[in-house]
């Protein structure tokens, strides 16, 4: 499902060269939970924008569905992006004049898909809302703004969903739910989830857990886990 080869990423900073990713390898089936770990900085979100497409290798390939999207043009990609990947980030990134439910309708609306209105409300009450589709963001505790936000993320069905910090900003007790209902959908719907988090219960509760280190997997327990699928 998702396979980098050879990914490595550099920037420049100031008159210094920076190496973000350095030679990475990975190949993450279909259905898979994948929690990456690694101190701040060690290219966690950057990895996730390389499987995204939203940012390009310095050197290396990705592919996604066998598809190589480093050869890709942008309206391409950005096609590709729309029908396989749903986010989840940190920040909930919602409408504010928007309802919950609008705010879950309007991408369906955007890709021309049919009966929006009742897969909007499937997805609702399948994170728990169906009580608050009618509020506004500013009239929903973070927990709440986050399920919006992960409804949101399936509203193009996707294959593979990322997820980048989706609990920092939450309580223990909502950053647990959430990832509880992360989970339940990676089972449900059988969406391959990349999960990038600093919280290593959060992270060993995943079917492989990969830590990174100044660019490089430093750590993949992968071998001989039940969480091989697909």
């Amino acid at each position: 499902m998702i396979r980098l080869e050879g990914v490595t990423r550099t920037v420049t900073s100031g008159a210094e060269r920076l190496t973000i990713l350095d030679n990475v390898n990975l190949f993450v089936p279909a259905g898979q939970f994948v929690a990456v770990t690694g101190a701040s900085g060690s290219g966690k979100s950057t990895l996730l924008s390389m499987v995204a497409g939203l940012d390009a290798p310095t050197r290396g390939d990705v592919y996604l569905a066998q598809q190589r999207i480093t050869a890709m043009r942008e309206d391409a990609l950005a096609d590709l992006r729309g029908a396989m990947i749903g986010f989840v980030f940190q920040s909930f990134h919602l409408i504010p004049s928007l309802t919950a439910f609008e705010n879950v309708l309007v991408p369906m609306e955007l890709m021309n898909q049919q009966d929006p209105s009742h897969h909007a409300h499937v997805l609702i009450d399948e994170v728990g809302l169906g009580n608050r589709a009618h509020h506004y963001p500013s009239q929903l505790s973070g927990g709440e703004q986050q399920r919006v936000a992960i409804a949101r993320a399936f509203a193009n069905r996707p294959t593979i969903l990322l997820a980048d910090e989706p609990t920092g900003n939450l309580d223990t007790a909502n950053g647990a739910r959430i990832f509880e209902l992360l989970v339940r959908l990676n089972r449900s719907r059988g969406t391959t989830l990349v999960l990038v988090t600093h919280e290593a219960e959060l992270a060993a509760a995943a079917d492989r857990r990969i830590v990174l280190s100044a660019g490089r997997i430093v750590s993949d327990d992968a071998a001989g886990k039940k969480g091989q699928r697909g």
